[in-house]
């Protein structure tokens, strides 16, 4: 699985750490240059000088803050003005906000939405034209086994966020499948990375059992397959794939009853 990004471009959002880290060198070990973007700059900074070093590919560097309305527009116009182009999308920027909601501010959930689900949006939007016109594209849009199991207290948009990424790429990937431009939503569960120390519960999830964890390295290679073969869905790792299955057919009272323990055991502990 390598070359088939030779004089293609991936922009990757979110790419300082974990999972979008792990994409940008997936897609550069098979080829891509890379656009790497997030907030912090020297990390993206140190990633594209080791990617640029151990693949011979050229990474390019933009700092953005996604929760800025303006941030999409200015990003691709900057793409554009250094003479680059996207020919992939790897839209995995991402946060939680923990706490009930109406107990957080709403500026912390308004900032959420604009980073998951409104840039993506607005990204996508702006980028498929010309995919469309050269007829070739990738698109992967980062979800979560979160956004296919029922909702639990606490983190309130993260599965509505997750659950409304993977319904926007299955209608993608059907408007878009004859036009040679590939759309995935890429559904990992426990991943190790940084977002349960930005979340503040990384005591809790640390209780989980092993088997439960996939590394982002492990989910990046499988969503880079995934997108590959114009996969619409994929969730990562066969524990995951199991417990989606599983909540396909549980009656909705039930998949409650489960997430509302589950969320009391997490809150006591």
């Amino acid at each position: 699985m390598t070359g088939d990004g030779h004089g293609l471009t991936a922009l990757v959002t979110g790419a300082s750490a974990g999972i979008g880290k792990a994409l940008a060198e997936v897609f550069a070990r098979n080829g891509f240059d890379v656009i790497l973007t997030a907030r912090r700059e020297d990390r993206l900074r140190e990633l594209g000088s080791a990617l640029e070093a151990k693949y011979r590919v050229k990474a390019h560097v933009i700092a953005a803050d996604l929760a800025d309305p303006s941030a999409c527009e200015k990003l691709v116009t900057e793409i554009k003005t250094r003479g680059l182009r996207a020919d992939a999308l790897i839209n995995n920027a991402g946060y939680g906000v923990p706490g009930s909601y109406a107990g957080t501010a709403w500026k912390d959930q308004r900032d959420f939405l604009q980073v998951l689900v409104t840039a993506p949006c607005e990204l996508a939007h702006r980028l498929i034209p010309d995919m469309v016109a050269r007829k070739k594209g990738y698109i992967v849009n980062i979800a979560s086994v979160a956004g296919l199991i029922p909702g639990s207290a606490g983190h309130t948009l993260y599965g509505a966020s997750k659950s409304f990424m993977v319904q926007f790429s299955r209608s993608l990937h059907l408007e878009l499948e004859a036009s040679g431009v590939h759309v995935t939503a890429v559904c990992p569960g426990f991943t190790f990375s940084e977002f349960h120390d930005v979340t503040g519960n990384r005591a809790q999830v640390s209780k989980m059992p092993p088997y439960m964890w996939m590394t982002a390295e492990a989910v990046a290679a499988e969503g880079y397959a995934a997108v590959m073969r114009n996969k619409a869905v994929h969730v990562n790792g066969w524990i995951n794939k199991g417990i989606v299955l599983i909540a396909k057919y549980v009656p909705d009272q039930i998949g409650l009853m489960i997430m509302r323990a589950r969320s009391r055991e997490i809150r006591a502990q």
